[in-house]
């Protein structure tokens, strides 16, 4: 249990650990390539962890070098024989971009993970593999981890995928794309949830020499018979977590500025600084640092569709302004480590605040938040996101408090040394 302290704080800046989504994505790359790369501000996270182990049974020969600084030598795109069950915990990134990895092998590999994460659904991936010539199969047949995968062909080809639950089935085609044969035309039933994660995934390949395109936004094609070429890279602070920070400033209308940040950065959770500004805040963009400052906060209706991660923060930052705030198309939301609409309107209407929802929305109506006990549901977000109003009001405690080690190992210190 974790009892948040209420205090006044300062005009400051902090520096936020890589981003989880781009370390993914770097170390499965990295471990594609057939050479030594070196990835500098690595996250050590438990679901990064949990990534590099998975690599490390597949054949990447990984090693911490100091601190966030990684090194990594690929196996060139022939992931060796595994026979025993790799464990994923809770991680659906790991779960879903290796799924394409372990379809690279000669011999079947199985996937698995905690009980959420065999609630959590992989059927139009492992369809879209199967359309590929390759053995997918859940293994309890209800489109769920524990997942088997058993490499049978890289002819690669012409292939339909429905990605309306979740951008990282495409994510997952694409960074196999380059060992098929004939590469890999991927047709979209419409267009994926979080797309900007696709298109960090298509710059994080571009990195490694692939070359890999978007069509338009129903259409992808990768070339085929391409080699992932290793070098040194570094790891883009994480904009999910700098959230929480933006969000703080937001509610204690202070100039909370976050460090080693431009308006280049490609991850799609930047988008949270003008949803923030549309809700009355200040921000300021210097010396590759950008900070939020709240004043008169105010509802909004904002689509956030393509930053599912960011609605936590946003909708805890919405409890606190003045009219209601509708937070729409969201539905897969419903599929993160816990069902993150339910969860969200649960604890704040603990807060006393006003909460409706439905398949894919949430309407809050701002109030006056009180203490309360926060349930975490063991997810990360929920954690941080609720840590918030604590720094404005007495009795926040935080159940479950070290789920956040899941993305960001170090938020509590960080937190605690506001001031």
């Amino acid at each position: 249990m974790k009892q948040i302290v209420r205090k006044k704080i300062k005009d400051q800046a902090v520096v936020i650990p890589g981003s989880k989504s781009i370390s993914h994505r770097m170390m499965i790359c990295a471990s594609l390539s057939n050479g030594i790369s070196n990835i500098e501000n690595l996250l050590p996270s438990d679901d990064i962890l949990l990534t590099i182990d998975a690599l490390k049974h597949m054949g990447a020969n990984i090693s911490q070098v100091n601190g966030s600084h990684y090194k990594v030598s690929g196996f060139g795109g022939n992931p060796k024989n595994y026979t025993k069950d790799i464990y994923l915990g809770n991680s659906g990134t790991s779960m879903r971009l290796l799924a394409g990895i372990a379809a690279l092998g000669n011999t079947g590999y199985t996937l698995t993970g905690d009980k959420r994460l065999c609630e959590r659904p992989m059927k139009e991936l492992l369809d879209a593999l199967s359309l590929l010539g390759i053995r997918a199969r859940s293994k309890n047949k209800n489109g769920m981890p524990p997942v088997h995968i058993l490499g049978s062909s890289r002819a690669g080809g012409s292939v339909k995928i429905d990605c309306s639950k979740s951008s990282q089935y495409l994510s997952s085609l694409l960074i196999m794309g380059p060992f098929m044969k004939n590469g890999l035309d991927i047709t979209l039933e419409g267009p994926a949830v979080s797309s900007p994660y696709i298109d960090l995934t298509l710059d994080i390949m571009r990195n490694f020499n692939i070359e890999a395109h978007q069509i338009n936004t129903t259409h992808y094609r990768v070339l085929g018979q391409q080699s992932y070429i290793p070098g040194d890279f570094f790891v883009e602070p994480d904009l999910s977590n700098a959230g929480y920070f933006w969000a703080m400033g937001a509610v204690t209308k202070k100039m909370i500025f976050v460090k080693n940040i431009t308006l280049n950065f490609l991850q799609g959770d930047l988008k949270q600084i003008r949803i923030l500004e549309q809700m009355g805040c200040v921000l300021k963009v210097k010396d590759n640092q950008i900070g939020v400052c709240g004043a008169a906060l105010k509802g909004i209706d904002v689509d956030m569709s393509d930053t599912p991660d960011a609605v936590p923060a946003i909708a805890v930052v919405a409890s606190f302004a003045k009219g209601k705030t509708r937070i729409t198309n969201i539905k897969h939301l419903r599929e993160k480590e816990c069902d993150r609409i339910d969860a969200v309107s649960s604890q704040l209407m603990k807060m006393g605040i006003k909460v409706k929802q439905g398949e894919d929305y949430l309407e809050i109506t701002g109030g006056n938040p009180e203490g309360a006990r926060i349930e975490t549901f063991n997810d990360h977000r929920i954690a941080m996101a609720f840590s918030i109003p604590g720094l404005m009001i007495q009795g926040m405690e935080i159940e479950n408090e070290t789920c956040v080690e899941k993305s960001f190992p170090n938020y509590w210190e960080i937190f605690d040394a506001l001031g």
